[in-house]
């Protein structure tokens, strides 16, 4: 039974929704790309220094960063965030057909997971909370952080660097979620995984001194000359290198995964002149550090090579590094619990009209019911994990990948996953295109359950947190049993990146260059 604090929590959102649906169509269609979110990180400072909240802009050296605090007296410290990135070429607007935004290329960013729902739910969920504090007198502190830079998982190991979790009791990490079996429950034991994000440069400084051909040239590229390999040669070779060698990584298990991205750097010339720099990024998850090590051994000997052959230097710089995930069982099922209050998204008629819509445009027949059974019902952690482990070996500890991973060896942290709109996919069906989970996360009537679910359910949670010490109690004494003794235990890992890191903000297309992790057999999506 729901109790008065609570309650009134709920009847706020219910009452805003129109205020959360609006908030969803700005973000979402802003969509800005990783790093240079300003529209958006902007729009979340001056809303939540309208409601009172102390924010500092630009937190940990990122510009598009902020953490903003609200207090209520002494309490517990409770946090959420905001993602508002976009991935580039992406562009679809909130429609049944393929289209971008309108005065838009398509292959200019949009929400794909979609960060706007991410960062409206929770922004819905702590202003909640905020209110329920106000007319009950409840004692605590809200933080609230704005996090850019997910797609390449930027922010969050800069903040966990620099130390900005340290001071908070329990986090509460969100995200619309489809992948089954985790769709609307929280995680259990299998969090997200290690994640490298690398970006090597190639820069040829000295062509001239290539061989001697052109030692009587008074110029370093003569057209009669041979001329320096130079980067793009360097590049290539690092490229067709690490496709031959990446089955000699890692064995063939686990679940482990590595893309690449080639930047560009203005290289868009044709010239007898030797290409100067060329950049070609790397990111890699695996269940566990050991592993990712491993792949970073062979990319960086491989780039030393390319290197060396090319007559080129290579400089190495992180975007980004993280541990795995640390369960928290006690904050998993309080979360839950409220998750069951709040109850998972339903699709009215008008969102049932857009999906038939959608499936007619695509060819398909139309069905009855055509949202995803498993978008409209609860699943258990236990349950969920249960599914889960059915497709993974017993050795692996961790699944998939995410920066939240970092705020849970600083603070207690659950992992809460409300369902976005999906469709089901019709017999003899490869599947739908991307741009059609791209357009339900725009499309107010798909979306907004989405955002009421996870707002309900993150207000709860807050208010429970910081009203029952008791179990705020519990939550604190696994965190310290998880890392031997909380941070800096003898089973904590400390962060990866070097104590001055910084994030890599000047590179100029930093994009989203990892593949959808599929899960197999029972765990994919079903018909």
């Amino acid at each position: 039974m729901i109790n008065a604090n609570k309650q009134y929590a709920f009847n706020w959102i219910d009452q805003n929704q129109q205020n959360l649906s609006d908030w969803n169509q700005i973000i979402w269609h802003l969509a800005e790309p990783a790093w240079r979110e300003y529209k958006s990180s902007a729009w979340y400072v001056k809303k939540l220094r309208e409601e009172g909240f102390e924010v500092e802009d630009g937190s940990g050296g990122m510009p598009t960063a902020f953490m903003a605090t609200w207090r209520n007296g002494d309490g517990p410290a409770i946090g959420a965030y905001a993602e508002y990135d976009a991935v580039p070429g992406n562009c679809q607007a909130a429609t049944t057909e393929k289209a971008p935004r309108s005065g838009l290329s398509r292959f200019a960013p949009g929400h794909t997971d979609p960060h706007s729902a991410l960062g409206i739910g929770s922004l819905g969920g702590i202003l909640a909370a905020k209110q329920a504090m106000e007319n009950y007198n409840i004692q605590g502190i809200l933080t609230y952080f704005g996090e850019p830079a997910e797609k390449v998982q930027g922010s969050k190991p800069v903040h966990a660097l620099k130390g900005y979790y340290d001071g908070l009791d329990a986090m509460i990490s969100y995200h619309p979620f489809y992948m089954l079996p985790l769709c609307n429950t929280t995680r259990w034991d299998t969090h997200c995984g290690s994640y490298y994000n690398r970006i090597f440069t190639f820069i040829c400084e000295s062509p001239e001194t290539w061989l001697s051909s052109a030692d009587d040239s008074p110029i370093a590229a003569s057209h009669s000359a041979a001329r320096a390999p130079g980067a793009n040669a360097a590049l290539f070779l690092m490229y067709s290198m690490t496709k031959s060698t990446q089955e000699n990584m890692l064995p063939h298990t686990g679940g482990w995964s590595m893309n690449e991205a080639i930047m560009g750097t203005g290289q868009a010339t044709a010239d007898n002149l030797p290409p100067r720099i060329a950049q070609i990024q790397y990111a890699w998850r695996t269940p566990d550090i050991e592993m990712a090590d491993k792949i970073l051994q062979v990319l960086d000997q491989n780039a030393d090579h390319a290197a060396s052959v090319s007559h080129c230097k290579v400089v190495k710089c992180w975007v980004a590094r993280s541990r795995p995930g640390l369960a928290n069982h006690a904050l998993a099922e309080i979360t839950y619990r409220n998750l069951e209050l709040a109850g998972a998204p339903k699709y009215n008629q008008e969102a049932i009209r857009y999906a038939r819509e959608i499936q007619k445009n695509l060819g398909l027949e139309p069905m009855e019911k055509p949202f995803l059974e498993a978008c409209e019902r609860l699943i258990s952690p236990q349950e969920a994990e249960n599914e889960l482990r059915q497709d993974l070996p017993v050795w692996q500890k961790n699944w998939t990948s995410d920066d939240y991973v970092e705020m849970s060896w600083h603070t207690p942290t659950v992992r809460l996953y409300v369902a976005r709109p999906m469709l089901k996919i019709p017999d003899r069906c490869a599947g739908y295109p991307d741009w059609v989970a791209n357009a339900l996360g725009g499309i107010r009537d798909c979306i907004d359950p989405t955002i009421t679910t996870a707002a309900k359910t993150i207000a709860a949670t807050m208010i429970d947190l910081l009203t029952n010490p008791i179990d705020m109690q519990k939550i604190q004494n696994e965190f310290i049993e998880r890392t031997g003794g909380g941070i800096g235990g003898d089973k904590w890992i400390p962060p990866l990146l070097p104590r001055g890191f910084n994030a890599p903000i000047h590179y100029l297309s930093l994009i989203h260059i990892s593949e959808p992790t599929r899960l197999r057999r029972k765990s994919r999506m079903p018909s």
